[in-house]
């Protein structure tokens, strides 16, 4: 299992737009090889930024929707119309057991 964080800045006055926009991705997501559930967060200090968090039986699935067009077509409507800049992801949990660290691991060391 890896998790997917994905963060996104969305213009000002955007932020209703890009999250009709996400349910809809979410809801073509749900059929996708590989995938288990993602959720959206809002920041509450600054509202234009979101961490959208994916769950997927393993990177290389993550990689392949990444690849998708279907994936792309909303990524250069969004970058065109709704954000400020270019989206950030970010892997947790993808060291496999053999490496030493669980999958799913925290990425932070305590």
């Amino acid at each position: 299992m890896v998790t997917i964080g994905m963060n996104y800045v969305v213009l000002k006055g955007k932020e209703e737009t890009f999250e009709k926009a996400f349910n809809k991705v979410v809801k073509a997501m749900g059929g996708i090889d590989g995938h288990s559930e993602t959720h959206m967060f809002r920041e509450i200090n600054d509202p234009q930024q979101y961490l959208i968090v994916s769950q997927w039986s393993k990177k290389q699935a993550f990689d392949d929707f990444i690849a998708s067009d279907t994936f792309k077509n909303v990524a250069n409507w969004g970058k065109e119309e709704i954000l400020a800049g270019r989206p950030k992801h970010e892997v947790y949990g993808d060291a496999a057991p053999e490496q030493g660290a669980p999958a799913g691991a925290c990425p932070v060391a305590h």
